[in-house]
């Protein structure tokens, strides 16, 4: 592992990428809708559970729309669309109920329904190479690490930080912060790559650089400044590599890392 990315020879897509101010020296990965399409399995764990307390399920572009937020927001967005007040004390041991019914089924099966997004493994071998690489999600971390495991990119990660209370969830920049100080590296050189509104805003909380991964769900609603955005997997590499090339200086490195 080199400690940070090196340049590479290779083309770069035009009027994509920004002018680095500083190398990346590690990076943070959002889980769903990033690196796996598990809405599949959300909605077979989501839908089983109501389905076990009698209520309605739902389908899956629903559902996906619904994911970003951990597990207990994408219960409480079910309960709400049955016209089921979450917030109430019925409505809490409705969702903590729930929440058992849907770790049960999302523990016993994380991925037999969804799949690792193509180029995701490819790009991860390249990038665990040359910079630490971790998880940063509102997935509980035991679901987190059950479903990276299943998808077999538990290998390339050096740590996995899911949102294990309420108040860890994206956009709260705790987690990002968290992941650096066990890197030991500044959350300005820490890249945040994920799908959704809350990587963002949790990047541009934290200090840190943000790619937007147009291949996963899509970051509706997101009115900051235009996010770095990225068509594949295959294009972060190759695009990291080439921006700190175009930064370097005769010294070396030009200290000019994108944020928001």
């Amino acid at each position: 592992m080199n400690g940070a990315l090196t340049a590479a020879a290779v083309p770069l897509r035009a009027t994509a990428a920004p002018r680095l101010l500083q190398p990346v020296e590690a990076i943070a990965f959002d889980l769903d809708g990033t690196l796996v399409d598990s809405a599949p399995d959300i909605r077979h764990a989501l839908n089983s559970a109501l389905h076990k307390a009698g209520l309605r399920s739902f389908d899956l572009p629903t559902v996906r729309g619904w994911i970003g937020d951990g597990p207990d927001a994408t219960i409480a967005r079910a309960l709400v669309a049955q016209a089921i007040d979450p917030t109430n004390a019925a409505g809490r041991q409705l969702c903590d109920h729930l929440r058992r019914s849907f770790d049960m089924t999302a523990l016993a099966a994380p991925m037999s329904l969804g799949h690792v997004f193509d180029g995701v493994p490819e790009m991860l071998a390249a990038l665990a190479r040359q910079v630490p690489c971790v998880v940063v999600t509102n997935k509980p971390t035991p679901l987190a690490r059950a479903l990276l495991n299943a998808a077999h990119l538990l290998p390339h990660l050096m740590a996995v930080f899911g949102a294990d209370e309420p108040a860890q969830r994206k956009p709260s920049p705790v987690l990002l912060q968290a992941a650096a100080d066990h890197l030991g590296v500044a959350t300005a050189a820490l890249l945040m790559v994920g799908d959704g509104r809350a990587d963002l805003q949790a990047a541009a909380s934290a200090g840190c650089p943000a790619v937007l991964a147009d291949w996963g769900y899509g970051a509706t609603g997101w009115e900051g400044p235009p996010p770095w955005r990225m068509d594949s997997p295959a294009e972060l590499p190759v695009q990291l590599a080439a921006c700190l090339k175009s930064t370097r200086g005769p010294a070396g490195p030009v200290n000019t890392l994108l944020h928001f």
